[in-house]
C-alpha cells in the first residue's frame, strides 16, 4: 500500500511520518525525510506510534447519551441543538475548546465555523496552557506573537542556550540535531539554563543550575552586562526598539547573586554571549509555566535585541512548545482573540477583511474578544456558556484546578481522539460524542 505522509502527534517538533497501512488496521511508521522538521528522523515515542492505532479502546460509531446512533441521526442532534441554543441564547452560548494537537486545516475550519457561521467568539485551544506567556512575551516585544527563527538557526548558531528546557526527553529529534552540529562543529558552545541536572546537560559545555525562579534576574544581569561591555548594536537598537532606557534600569536593578551561581560560572556565560554574534536561546516550559512566565520570555529577548542577534541565521530568541500544531493554531487564529493572519477580532479592519474573505455579511464576526480556555470552563458552570464543542483534548484531565470540568451542566459534543483510556473521562460527561476521523 502507498504511505500516508502525516505528522506525529506528540511534542511540539512536529515531525513528518510516513504511515503505510498493514490492512488489519495498524501501520508501518517511518519518518519522512523529505521533511524538515525531522529530516527523516523518529524518536521512541514517534516509531511507536503504529502501537497507538488498535482500535480496542477508539470510539467507531457516534453515540447519543452513551447509545449507538447513525451518523444522520448524530449530526441532525447536533446542528438542532446549536439551533435551539443560538435561538433561545445568541452565538454567544456556545464555544468550542480545540487542541494543539489539531492540524492546521482542521484549527482553519473549527475556528472559521465558530467565528464566521455560527458568530461565537468563544473559540480557543489547550495551547494558551502552555503557550500564553509566549505569546503574551511575543506580543510585548515584537508587537506580533512571531517566533522570529527556524530550526536551522541552531546548527548555524556557535552558542546555544537552551532555558527551561530537557530537549533530550522532550523535543529529542530537535536535540539529535543539535548533538549532532555540536559533534560536527567541537567549538560550538551548548549553556543548560535549568535548576536541575537533565540528560541535556550531556551535551552542555556549562550547566547554570539558578534558583528557581530567577531566570528574570540572570537575563537582567546579562542584559546590563552587554551594555556595559559595548555589545549594544547600536543602528539595531536605534531603528529597530524603543524603551531601552527602561529597560536597563529595571536591568541594572537586579542582582545576579540572587540565582545562588558561581561567580565564575555567570561571568563565563556573560563573556561567551558577549562574544558570540551568532546566538540562538532556547526556551521552553520551563519559561512558560511560570507566575513570571512573560517577564522571562521579555528578559532573554531584550538580550537578542540590544546585541541585534535576531531574524539572522543562526541566532535569535526560540520558543518551542509542548504540543505538535500550537502555533499552527495561533497562525489560523483559532484563539479567541485572533483572526487567521494575526489579525484581532477587536480590530474593525481585520473583522471586515476576514469578512470578506469568508464571504461572510458585514458584522458577522463577533466585534470583541470570547471567552478564553478557562473561562470557557468557568462560563459552563455559571450557566453562560449553555453548549461546548471539544476537539481532540482532555479537559477533564488538563485543565488546571478543574478535576470536573463542568461539562455534565452542558451539552458537550466530543469529537477527538478517544484512543486512551483517559479520554473517557470528558466522554462520560457528554451527552453527544462523536468519533475522529
Amino acid at each position: 500500500m502507498t504511505g500516508i505522509h502525516t505528522t506525529c502527534p506528540y511534542c511540539g517538533v512536529g515531525c513528518g511520518v510516513i504511515a503505510t497501512p498493514d490492512g488489519r488496521g495498524g501501520a508501518g511508521i517511518a519518518g519522512d525525510s523529505e521533511h524538515p522538521a525531522n529530516r527523516g528522523r523518529l524518536c521512541s515515542k514517534g516509531a511507536a506510534l503504529g502501537e497507538t492505532l488498535g482500535l480496542e479502546d477508539r470510539l467507531l460509531h457516534p453515540e447519543i447519551d452513551g447509545q449507538r446512533v447513525s451518523w444522520e441521526t448524530a449530526l441532525d442532534t447536533v446542528a438542532s441543538g446549536f439551533r435551539e441554543i443560538i435561538a433561545r441564547h445568541g452565538p454567544g452560548a456556545v464555544a468550542f475548546y480545540v487542541s494543539g494537537q489539531l492540524l492546521t486545516e482542521d484549527y482553519y475550519a473549527a475556528n472559521k465555523f465558530a467565528k464566521g457561521f455560527i458568530g461565537t467568539a468563544s473559540i480557543d485551544t489547550n495551547s494558551r496552557l502552555c503557550m500564553a506567556s509566549s505569546v503574551a512575551g511575543h506580543k510585548r516585544a515584537f508587537g506580533s506573537d512571531t517566533v522570529p527563527g527556524r530550526y536551522e538557526d541552531f546548527e548555524l548558531a556557535d552558542l546555544v542556550v537552551l532555558v527551561g528546557s530537557n530537549l533530550a526527553w522532550c523535543h529529542p529529534v530537535l536535540f539529535q540535531r543539535i548533538e549532532a552540529a555540536k559533534r560536527a562543529r567541537p567549538e560550538m558552545k551548548v549553556v543548560v539554563i535549568d535548576p536541575r541536572r537533565t540528560d541535556t546537560c550531556g551535551i552542555a559545555d556549562l550547566h547554570l543550575a539558578l534558583k528557581p525562579g530567577s531566570d528574570v534576574v540572570l537575563f537582567n544581569g546579562l542584559l546590563a552586562s552587554l551594555q556595559q561591555r559595548g555589545a549594544m548594536a547600536k543602528d539595531f537598537v536605534d531603528h529597530h526598539t524603543s524603551g531601552l532606557d527602561a529597560a536597563l534600569a529595571a536591568a541594572q536593578a537586579s542582582d545576579v547573586a540572587d540565582c545562588d551561581l558561581p561567580a565564575a560560572d555567570i561571568a563565563t556565560f556573560f563573556d561567551w554571549f558577549a562574544r558570540t554574534e551568532r546566538t540562538v536561546t532556547l526556551y521552553s516550559q520551563g519559561v512558560n509555566q511560570s507566575s513570571a512566565g512573560v517577564d522571562k520570555v521579555n528578559a532573554l529577548i531584550n538580550c537578542h535585541l540590544l546585541t541585534g542577534r535576531i531574524g539572522q541565521p543562526g541566532m535569535g530568541p526560540f520558543s518551542i512548545t509542548g504540543q505538535p500544531n500550537a502555533m499552527g493554531g495561533r497562525e489560523v487564529g483559532g484563539l479567541a482573540h485572533l483572526l487567521p493572519g494575526y489579525r484581532k477580532i477587536s480590530n474593525p479592519r481585520d473583522r471586515i477583511a476576514v469578512e470578506r474573505a469568508w464571504g461572510l455579511p458585514p458584522k458577522a464576526i463577533a466585534p470583541r474578544p470570547g471567552l478564553s480556555a478557562i473561562e470557557i470552563f468557568d462560563g459552563i458552570m455559571d450557566g453562560r456558556i449553555k453548549a461546548v464543542w471539544i476537539i481532540c483534548t482532555n479537559p477533564a484531565v488538563s485543565m488546571p484546578d478543574r478535576v470536573a470540568t463542568g461539562c455534565i451542566r452542558a451539552r458537550c459534543m466530543v469529537h477527538g481522539r478517544v484512543s486512551v483510556p483517559r479520554s473517557r473521562a470528558t466522554c462520560e460527561r457528554s451527552h453527544h460524542c462523536i468519533p475522529g476521523q
